[in-house]
């Protein structure tokens, strides 16, 4: 990548810096931080956050342009203070909101002359005809949901999730020989509306923009799954307007779904029924999911929230549900939870009292078992901050994890998947 060079640091050496920028619903994230070639890792050298305007965001997306610009420049800025540096001149954003789609697409090419090694040229057509098939398939399943035939969307991320030659897995086949190739692709989608919001935001902010990834799939990747067969679970990142689900079984990403349900929803309850402003009942909510209120307080507040508790896992379990229709046999019994919403005791509580696995609602092996994903699970990251330590840091982490660090698998294909990419903008 070429950036603009920056001499910082105590030796004066020259360093190049990048910024990772979350835009949630209830807070802006902003992290600065510089490729150690020497531990092959990200320095995370500058943190900042801000709150967002009441209006700037709807259901994940950008609906306040000029709002969510104001609450980034103070992101940054507070981040640019604590490195001692301004102004990174390269940046990737997540994005999230109900309309981003993730799937795994599988197509199975059968060759006419199987005896021939499969060269570049032939892989290229063959990664083209898997990408066009999930492009397609995407376009429709938008076209219902929003009644719009006419909907704009555009990839954002894609990843080879499986190779496979006369049923044996590899990881390049190039040179190999075979009938049949078995080629299987993670595509995330998003809307044109909402990627154009961020095209214009980083340009108001002067950043040249690397890329743009979908929320839940940078998460998945900051453990680095795909190095692992034997790795299996949902992941559930509870912002503030969204909760964004990822299944991953055998190291392998099957696909992402996100719902319009967060945290800004409950923080509503409490206000409502409570008879506080958005920022009190903001304030009590955090109070409640750090433990430090009276036993009575809590109480009171576990039971206010108790329905909406009940009514997200409802869309936790439709979300599932999607995975199960002809796509998987059995759903991950490993539930691993991030995100400022992942705090609230009665989330986790919904999930621990739900009878998914006793009345056979959901394709469980066995009852599901919670996590919580921490700074320190984010592989290749490092922070020299001492400022992220919960799960709601994770995702900006998992941004500044997803800029340097790509499976072989993708490595290998880049360039075949690069003018995928292209060819869909």
């Amino acid at each position: 990548m070429n950036l603009l060079r920056k001499i910082i640091g105590k030796n004066s050496s020259i360093r190049k810096n990048f910024l990772a920028l979350d835009i949630g619903t209830e807070f802006v994230k902003a992290l600065i931080f510089y490729f150690d070639q020497e531990i092959n890792k990200a320095v995370i050298i500058g943190a900042g956050k801000a709150r967002q305007g009441i209006g700037n965001m709807t259901s994940g997306a950008v609906s306040d342009i000029e709002g969510t610009i104001s609450i980034c420049r103070r992101a940054i800025s507070q981040a640019e203070n604590m490195a001692e540096v301004s102004s990174p001149s390269e940046a990737i954003m997540g994005i999230a909101g109900e309309f981003v789609k993730g799937t795994t697409t599988t197509v199975h090419y059968e060759r006419t002359q199987p005896e021939i090694r499969i060269d570049p040229i032939e892989l290229k057509n063959i990664v083209h005809k898997v990408q066009w098939k999930a492009f397609d398939r995407i376009k429709r399943q938008m076209a219902w949901e929003t009644g719009n035939s006419e909907i704009d969307v555009k990839l954002i991320n894609a990843a080879v999730v499986d190779v496979k030659i006369d049923g044996y897995k590899v990881t390049n086949p190039i040179n190999f020989q075979g009938r049949e190739v078995t080629l299987s692709i993670f595509n995330a989608y998003a809307p044109m509306v909402h990627l154009g919001a961020l095209h214009l935001i980083s340009e108001e902010l002067d950043l040249k923009l690397s890329s743009i990834a979908a929320e839940p799939y940078a998460v998945v990747r900051s453990m680095d799954v795909e190095n692992d067969s034997d790795f299996s679970a949902i992941f559930i990142d509870i912002g503030g307007g969204t909760t964004d689900v990822a299944v991953v079984k055998n190291g392998s990403l099957e696909g992402t779904v996100m719902y319009a349900l967060g945290g800004r929803s409950f923080t509503r309850r409490i206000s409502n029924d409570l008879g506080l402003t958005m920022e009190d009942a903001e304030r009590l909510k955090v109070r409640y999911g750090h433990g430090d209120l009276s036993p009575q307080v809590a109480q009171r507040l576990e039971k206010v929230l108790e329905n909406d508790c009940q009514v997200w896992l409802s869309g936790l379990e439709v979300a599932l549900e999607s995975f199960v229709d002809g796509k998987i046999d059995l759903l991950p019994s490993r539930i691993l939870l991030c995100g400022g919403g992942a705090g609230l005791p009665g989330i986790v509580n919904s999930i621990e009292k739900a009878y998914w696995y006793e009345e056979k609602r959901l394709p469980f092996a066995k009852k599901p078992t919670i996590g919580f994903i921490q700074p320190r699970d984010v592989v290749n990251v490092v922070d020299q901050t001492g400022f992220l330590r919960t799960p709601q840091d994770v995702t900006p982490m998992a941004l500044a994890n997803l800029m340097f660090n790509s499976p072989k698998e993708e490595k290998i294909l880049s360039e075949a998947l690069k003018k995928a990419v292209k060819m869909n903008n």
